[in-house]
């Protein structure tokens, strides 16, 4: 394989990182382009290795086009989320601000509240598991104190509680 250094100091900097390496795959990929740096061939590389030979193209050539940045291997994103992450906050605000009148007269909002809101307010549709994982990423809680009717009046509770009969007699 024909890769020349990049940078001055790229040898010593890949010896450091494979010696500091503990992840056995980044190691390897981190090896294969540290062969590929001394002339040896992507086949003598893949048995020093125990690793194919597409493995060892894959990895001293994102060296070559990338430098040693291109090895590091970022977090996978996975699938991208229904809701858009620039909405989310968005969608948070509108939970943590309860109920409204187009909420069908609730106290609180369930799951399957957020599922309808989700659909009708932002175009989206979710299953009931996923909007629980939703809320969960966003640091909503399913489990809360149960809710006072907004027509709750503890003074009208106080005063029925002293004016009642007695029921009983000591």
């Amino acid at each position: 394989m024909h890769v020349t250094p990049r940078q001055e100091g790229d040898v010593e900097r890949l010896d450091a990182l494979i010696r500091d390496e503990k992840d056995a795959v980044q190691r390897d990929r981190l090896r294969a382009a540290r062969l590929a740096l001394e002339g040896e061939e992507a086949m003598e590389i893949a048995a020093m290795l125990c690793r194919s030979r597409r493995f060892v193209q894959e990895w001293a050539y994102a060296y070559r086009d990338g430098g040693i940045e291109a090895i590091k291997v970022g977090k996978s994103t996975g699938r991208p989320t229904k809701l858009p992450r620039d909405r989310e906050q968005q969608f948070k605000t509108r939970m943590l601000g309860g109920p409204t009148d187009a909420d069908g007269g609730v106290c609180t909002l369930r799951g399957a509240d957020a599922v309808r809101i989700l659909e009708r307010e932002f175009g989206v549709s979710y299953t009931l598991e996923g909007v629980y994982d939703l809320l969960h990423r966003l640091g909503l809680s399913c489990l809360v104190p149960r809710p006072r009717h907004r027509k709750n009046d503890p003074q009208a509770m106080q005063k029925w509680l002293e004016d009642a009969p007695l029921l009983s007699a000591r």
